[in-house]
């Protein structure tokens, strides 16, 4: 219990963190505090998500094969041959059992309906994406289902935190289009365990430096749940996620983005580690839109796509976005802190780091082309 006292101890009994005595900027506790709670909230989340999303793909493996729960290859898939999916649901118990033990045993001391919420919102996220896994549900339903959990999440949290109602259009939005993104991006073996890691890991440091262990908690889970597939995932590739994993992915951000933008974080914050999704998802769907195309059938043109087909192996795209995802997460968080010039300068840079992403595959396949035509 040591743990839980050093990780409550810059809370007062209200809930509004202590603010320290030298200027922190746009957050609440220092360097220092934030990296001492973080530290001591680790080992009961982040630890415990990543050994449970490592252990129960033992136990929900046969229950996949017994099921039938195949992914069958398509024009937009990236794999050959039919690969079991469904192994989200192993992702989603770690992660929704242990942000729910972290609330049940006093880790979140404050903010406990913020936590029930962004759990709430988990945890429906990942039943929907289980019921298309197990027995297909039509696109309307999808979309309304996802609209519902949004509206219900944003609008308990907006009742708990007491603020105007204009925002909850906001969180229906945000709920519906990430969920998607995160299911459009999930195409090859790696991306979305690399993704949650990142996006979990910078938002427990986003709730740390703003002192709430509910965010803390819920970021650390998230990491440690989809880092813990990827030894399961990478390589040969022998389980998906399937939208249970991808849907539970979506819609555990997008709750803890709406649940950490109501309560004041800055939004610099919580859409850097989101932009290369954002901008992937945003420029292929109005490229398809151009040129006449249907753009939500089946197709293989997200960036991530592209640099496998140019030669890069699975891990390989992976790697490159996630790259990409904390070059743009980390500048951020210094023009955060920047001012003047030097926040200018971290805008720039995101937006160059964005751009190159987005031509990578173009530049590969000069580079490997030029390459060729060098060879004697």
């Amino acid at each position: 219990m040591s743990t839980v006292l050093v990780s409550t101890a810059f809370l007062p009994a209200h809930g509004v963190p202590t603010a320290p005595a030298v200027d922190t900027g746009p957050a609440t506790f220092t360097d220092g505090q934030a990296l001492n709670l973080l530290l001591a909230l680790a080992p009961w989340t982040l630890a415990a998500a990543f050994v449970l999303s490592v252990l129960l793909p033992f136990a929900v493996k046969p229950l996949l094969r017994r099921w039938g729960v195949i992914d069958i290859p398509s024009d937009r898939s990236s794999h050959s041959r039919p690969v079991l999916r469904g192994m989200g649901l192993a992702v989603a118990i770690a992660l929704i059992l242990t942000y729910g033990l972290s609330l049940g045993f006093g880790l979140i001391p404050v903010d406990r309906s913020l936590a029930l919420s962004v759990l709430a919102m988990t945890a429906a996220s990942a039943a929907l994406g289980w019921a298309e896994d197990y027995r297909g549900v039509s696109i309307g339903v999808r979309l309304g289902m996802q609209a519902l959990v949004g509206a219900l999440g944003t609008a308990a949290m907006i009742v708990a935190l007491g603020i105007p109602a204009w925002w909850w259009p906001v969180g229906v939005l945000a709920t519906v289009a990430y969920v998607n993104i995160a299911n459009f991006m999930d195409g090859i073996n790696g991306i979305s365990g690399l993704h949650g890691g990142v996006v979990g890991l910078f938002y427990a440091w986003a709730g740390a430096a703003n002192g709430m262990p509910w965010m803390v908690c819920a970021g650390l889970a998230l990491a440690g749940a989809f880092l813990g597939f990827l030894p399961w995932n990478l390589g040969r590739g022998t389980v998906f996620l399937g939208d249970v994993g991808s849907y539970v992915l979506g819609g555990a951000i997008a709750a803890i983005a709406i649940g950490a933008f109501l309560s004041g974080v800055y939004v610099e914050y919580l859409l850097s580690p989101l932009l290369v999704y954002l901008a992937d998802t945003a420029v292929t769907l109005v490229l398809r839109i151009r040129r006449g195309e249907v753009w939500y059938t089946p197709h293989r043109q997200h960036v991530y796509q592209r640099l496998t087909d140019v030669g890069l192996s699975h891990v390989q795209s992976a790697t490159v976005v996630t790259t990409a995802t904390a070059c743009v997460s980390l500048i951020s968080l210094y023009g955060l802190r920047a001012a003047g010039t030097g926040s200018v300068l971290a805008g720039v840079a995101v937006v160059l780091v964005i751009v190159l992403y987005l031509v990578s595959p173009v530049l590969l396949d000069r580079a490997r082309s030029t390459a060729r035509s060098l060879r004697p």
